[in-house]
Order: C-alpha cells, then structure tokens, then sequence
C-alpha cells in the first residue's frame, strides 16, 4: 500500500536532512510523525522513524545529564501564570504573540516550540503571564512540560477549529489524564489520588478559515455545557481574543487592593495581587513583615463603604479596596 505522504512532511524531511543539531532533528522527526497519515502503508515507516526518534532523545538526555527539568521551568510573574496546551499546529504561539509582547516562533508547520515561551498580557492594571509549551502528541511529549502544567493556575486549551477539534480534545485529555492532570468539573470523582485538578479556558482557533463554524457547532452539540468553547482567530485578532485577557483574571480568582500611606495620594496603577478571601492582615503580611507583626487596624476606601472607615485585621477585602495599614 503506498504512503500517500502530504507536501508537507517532505518539507519536514527537508528540515531533518538539514538539521544541524539533535534539538533540531528531534522537532523534525516529530513533525514527520505527526503530519503522517494513519494507515498500513506507513506502518513501516513509522516505525523507523520512532526508532530513530528514541535514539536522538536517549543522546539529549545523556548530554544533558539529567539537568533537563531544571533547564525548562517559568519563574512566575505577575498575577498568575497560563500554560498553554495543545496538538501541533493548533496556533498556540500566535495566540500568545496576539495577547503578549512575547516574539515566539509562529509557522504553519508543527512542533515550532521546542521549549516554553513566556510573556505578559495585560489586563487593564494587572499582568498574565502566558506560558507556551511544546504540542501535546500521543508519541512523545517533554516531561518538564507537564510540571509546567501541574504548576500553572489555568491550563489554556487551544484547540484546531479547521481540523478536528472533538478528536483534539479527546487527545488532550488522554494524554493529561495520564499525567494526573485533571480539567476542573470533568471526572474530578473519579481522579487518582494526588491528581492536580487544575481551572482551563477552551479557545477554537482558527476561525478565520472555511468549514470552522461548522465544526464547532458539532462540537457544542456532542459536548453541551460539559465543555465551553470561544471561537477566535489568533491571526485576526479582535474583540473576542482581546475579551480572553479578563476571562482568565477571573479564572485566577485573586482580587486587586491598593496600599495607601497616611497623608499621601494612593497609586492605583500598582495593585497588590491576592487571593480572593484575603483579609487586612494577609495584606500587611505581603507588604512587609513588621505590618504583619505590629499591626493594629486599617483605614478602607472602597465601593459600598465610607471613605477611611476603620476595620479589623480580619477583615475580608474586595476587589479595587484602598487600605491604609496602622501599627
């Protein structure tokens, strides 16, 4: 049976012959297998080709030591981190170029991510960080990419619109469930002990392109509320991947309060980021440790209240609340 091989994985296997590096005959071959159609006529070459694969990743590993997981982790920032996920090809790093300053590689063939690309989206005085990671494939996905996952306070899915996004999230959530990532009110009952049950916003991407409507529409059929899912065009642009910024800031649930000295003017553009259910004395303790220690009671500003009403160290903030700390 012949292999029937699209164009584009002979660009990849242009881009394999040229490599210079194990790095990049890894992501070549990877892209081979995941652009190779699924039938007994490429049965033996994949076959090779994961043979091959399997040797090239056994010598990154021996190189470096074991150093890997170390060498591919985000320090957080801002007021909470997003990791991306998603198959090849789905249009993650466009999205985060269209959401953040970030510069990530973006190219219509897969596996242009090869290690996490972060940046910040700004969401009116608050920044998110966005974190991109390297496609999820049934294959073979890099370990420290699911510690980046487990880590993160929303797991941001970014499914193909044009392709098969019913399959693609199926996908998804085989190879997370394997890894004991669990989407929050899917199964969370029946998850292992010591499962990470993490908050996740679903984008269709690609809703620029012929037959996308279509598909989600037979997506929001078989999955009802069970999955929601926005329709966007990272390429585009426009109001709803603009509208994605205050979606995941009320994923993260944290609130923004602002530290007023006595006798001076409070700077709004400075929020202190904390979770929801805060109380006055959780903010002294961000402030500094001696508030923390020493504090007696605070001054509050703030939507239903009397400007300088006086509160106990206990009390629970709202978001936008002024607060002036007394020791």
């Amino acid at each position: 049976m012949p292999a029937n091989l699209p164009p584009q994985y002979f660009d990849a296997e242009k881009r394999f012959r040229e490599a210079k590096t194990t790095s990049e005959k890894v992501a070549a071959l990877e892209a081979m297998l995941a652009i190779m159609p699924h039938h007994k006529g490429t049965d033996k070459l994949r076959a090779d080709l994961r043979r091959r694969l399997s040797k090239l990743r056994d010598e990154q590993e021996h190189k470096r030591g074991g150093s890997r997981a170390a060498l591919f982790s985000v320090k957080r920032e801002g007021a909470g981190q997003v990791a991306l996920v998603g198959i090849p090809n789905a249009g993650k790093s466009q999205l985060v170029a269209a959401l953040t300053n970030a510069t990530p590689e973006v190219a219509d063939y897969p596996f242009t991510t090869q290690k996490p690309q972060a940046g910040m989206a700004v969401f009116e005085n608050v920044q998110i960080q966005l974190v991109d990671l390297p496609p999820l494939t049934v294959e073979h996905t890099e370990p420290w990419a699911f510690n980046i996952m487990r880590g993160a306070d929303i797991l941001l899915l970014v499914l193909d619109l044009s392709h098969d996004p019913v399959s693609e999230l199926e996908t998804i959530r085989e190879i997370l469930g394997g890894q004991r990532i669990i989407l929050k009110g899917n199964a969370e009952e029946d998850a292992e002990s010591g499962s990470y049950i993490k908050q996740w916003l679903m984008v269709g991407n690609k809703s620029d392109l012929p037959g996308t409507a279509e598909n989600a529409t037979i997506f929001k059929e078989l999955y009802a509320d069970r999955f929601t899912l926005t329709m966007i065009s990272a390429k585009e642009g426009g109001q709803q991947v603009e509208a994605l910024r205050g979606r995941l800031f009320s994923l993260l649930e944290v609130l923004r309060v602002y530290s007023k000295r006595p006798g001076h003017e409070t700077d709004l553009n400075t929020p202190v980021i904390l979770k929801q259910q805060s109380t006055v004395l959780d903010l002294a303790k961000e402030i500094h440790k001696d508030f923390f220690a020493k504090l007696q009671y605070a001054r509050i500003w703030g939507s239903g209240k009397y400007d300088g009403q006086r509160v106990q160290r206990d009390y629970i903030l709202q978001d936008g609340d002024i607060i002036e700390l007394h020791m």
